[in-house]
């Protein structure tokens, strides 16, 4: 059965790029007794290593020669840090992520500080519906418009709030139909895989020849960054990126551009802006997820990137692919995953790892 309860804690904890001590912190209470050894890098990514262990599919292999299979999954969701506060206590805002403002209107956030979280509203400047012109109504505000509203005096606003805290959107986890829907499921959804695969492995008893790290990385919205130190710091043989990817199959969007569809599996990811996938890893991996019946989809995507890319350019390089889940309305408060899809990439990383020699 999955473990919903601790993907809805990852996705409500608070946590932007340059600002992910929260879900760091969550995920080192919930790996205790996971891995062999826990450490974090400079730039506040968490390392966590597993060496191989015995098992009836696996034989003895010295650590210093084990293959090293990497897991990147970043922390980070996309926000904002407080950059101005006007003479009226209004809180303006510079982004960290891609957002489309078509999709801020009207929104309750969280504004996090150092002592304490305060809840606010976030509208574009600008005059309302009732007074508004046909053209003002018509028009697509640009992000550096919106602002929040925290409902409070400018004196308690300016002594409560500084340049340089954040702000997410503040909106529950909750499950619809045979989904999951929440903010920040790009990509907590990673977390809760490295999390997840290493539990389905200590149950499955089927040990790993191979040695594992999963890098809960930071700043990847901002320019895969933290995957870029920690690739370069583990130097490993496989890299898998773990991330959520489009599921355009909506109403609107050709088919073509659907990317992948819900309920169909897991995503095999090949190809996006960022890197291209190692053909025999996405060999293997299909022959794994075919052998034991696993729904899968092939998946590429004209735009963006994931950390996968930053394990296969690191030091001297290594093979790299993605294992992606199917996301509606990504980079809004309404991200939707089928719980099938969870499944599937849960099912086929504890498949894999063990048959990496």
């Amino acid at each position: 059965m999955l473990n919903i309860t601790l993907l809805k804690r990852l996705c409500e904890t608070p946590g932007i790029p340059g600002r992910e001590e929260r879900v760091r912190g969550l995920i080192e209470r919930e790996i205790e007794g996971l891995f062999d050894e826990v450490t974090t890098d400079a730039l506040g990514s968490l390392h966590c290593r597993r060496g191989p262990r015995k098992g009836s599919a696996v034989s003895k292999v010295p650590v210093d020669s084990a293959t090293k299979v990497m897991l990147l999954c970043h922390m980070d969701e996309i926000g904002f840090y407080v950059s101005h506060i006007n003479d009226k206590g209004f809180v303006y805002l510079n982004p960290a992520g891609g957002f489309d403002p078509r999709n801020l209107f009207s929104r309750r956030v969280l504004l996090c500080t150092d002592n304490g979280d305060l809840k606010g509203v976030m509208n574009p400047a600008g005059r309302p519906l009732h007074i508004s012109t046909q053209e003002e109504r018509s028009k697509v505000p640009e992000v550096k418009e919106f602002y929040v509203d925290l409902g409070m005096d400018v004196k308690d606003v300016k002594k409560k709030v500084r340049v340089g805290d954040f702000v997410v959107m503040d909106e529950p986890f909750i499950e619809v139909g045979r989904t999951v829907v929440s903010k920040a499921l790009d990509n907590r959804f990673a977390c809760w895989l490295g999390i997840e695969t290493i539990r389905g492995l200590k149950k499955s008893g089927a040990g790993h020849a191979c040695e594992i790290h999963v890098a809960f990385t930071t700043q990847e919205e901002v320019g895969l960054r933290g995957a870029r130190t920690s690739s370069f710091a583990i130097k490993p043989d496989i890299g898998l990126g773990i991330d959520v990817s489009l599921s355009c199959d909506t109403p609107g969007v050709p088919e073509s551009e659907a990317v992948t569809i819900q309920g169909d599996g897991f995503g095999l990811h090949i190809q996006d802006s960022s890197f291209i996938a190692n053909k025999s890893l996405v060999d293997d991996i299909e022959k794994v997820a075919k052998k034991n019946k696993i729904k899968y989809q092939r998946t590429i995507l004209a735009r963006g990137g994931q950390d996968g890319a930053a394990a296969q350019q690191a030091a001297a390089g290594a093979r790299a692919v993605g294992i992606v889940c199917g996301t509606r309305y990504i980079h809004t408060v309404t991200e939707m995953i089928d719980r099938r899809d969870l499944q599937a990439a849960l099912d086929v990383l504890v498949a894999y790892l063990p048959t990496v020699k």
